[in-house]
């Protein structure tokens, strides 16, 4: 990687001034595998900064554009993060590296440069393209019983080739990826029946390291605004995963609709209420 990886919990340093009289405080970036030299991800990120005499701390998430030494780090459109008053400057780092340290599956490393605001663009409020895609959501069954098990620095490491497995079947079958959470991960496919390969391939390969999935997968619209997307599309996939038990990957009715002629098997799991989601949906298993 072009930057050194650090784990979880970080020396906090402390705010230094520049030759140009800027105060430099303390930024920590949310890192996963190969992300210190690839660009277009979403993250998260951690800030100290100070207004006048108040000292606050904002957390959120960032977009990363760019890598090494040319990287950009953006607060997201629309704004996704939150901002406390901490009273000192001590208060906030101490706030940060205790936050840190409960997030097991993370890791973050100092950012050097700042967190920007993107400016909107002029077209920004124009309507919104429609967008029809498979969403799939995976995640990993019992991760912080694993994490604590083996200890930070072995569960780092299986946590990296957990992605790298994912990124590997994803880019087999066409599968873009969203945004990543944790220990799971948001991707879209053009076919349905490209997501359910997707799914079942996933959950094969992180078998050998000893690791056991949750997917789901659900067929619909969202709304795309540049490189923003969003809608309740994505919420459904993402529960439907939730009912999903170990090893199991569901489809709701959407997607096994859209499968007829796929060849693939399901085996009806009943019908469910989502939560968030207002309407009852009937989910099913695939089958092998």
């Amino acid at each position: 990687m072009n930057s050194e990886m650090h784990e979880y919990v970080l020396p906090l340093v402390k705010h230094k001034r520049s030759l140009d009289g800027r105060t430099h405080m303390p930024k920590f970036l949310r890192i996963g595998v190969h992300q210190s030299n690839v660009s277009g991800y979403t993250s998260k990120a951690w800030c100290v900064r100070r207004v006048a005499s108040a000292v606050f701390l904002k957390w959120g998430a960032v977009e990363v554009h760019g890598a090494g030494d040319g990287r950009k780090v953006y607060w997201t459109l629309p704004p996704r993060a939150k901002t406390i008053r901490c009273g000192t400057v001590q208060r906030a780092k101490d706030y940060a590296k205790a936050a840190i340290a409960r997030r097991r599956n993370h890791r973050y490393e100092p950012l050097a440069g700042n967190i920007a605001i993107r400016r909107r663009r002029a077209d920004h409020g124009a309507e919104p393209e429609q967008a029809l895609a498979t969403i799939l959501f995976v995640d990993i069954v019992r991760s912080t019983e694993k994490a604590a098990r083996l200890g930070d620095s072995r569960w780092t490491q299986v946590m990296n080739h957990y992605y790298a497995a994912v990124r590997k079947e994803l880019k087999a079958l066409h599968g873009k990826e969203v945004v990543t959470t944790g220990d799971g991960l948001l991707a879209t496919f053009g076919a349905p029946a490209a997501g359910v390969r997707c799914a079942t391939a996933i959950r094969e390969a992180v078998r050998t390291l000893g690791l056991e999935v949750r997917v789901g997968l659900h067929a619909g619209e969202y709304k795309v605004i540049g490189a923003e997307v969003f809608g309740l599309a994505f919420h459904i996939g993402a529960r439907v995963a939730t009912k999903a038990r170990a090893g199991e990957v569901l489809v709701s009715s959407a997607v096994k609709d859209l499968m007829s002629q796929s060849g693939i098997r399901f085996k009806d799991r009943g019908v469910h209420q989502l939560k968030g989601v207002p309407e009852r949906w009937r989910l099913y298993r695939v089958e092998h």
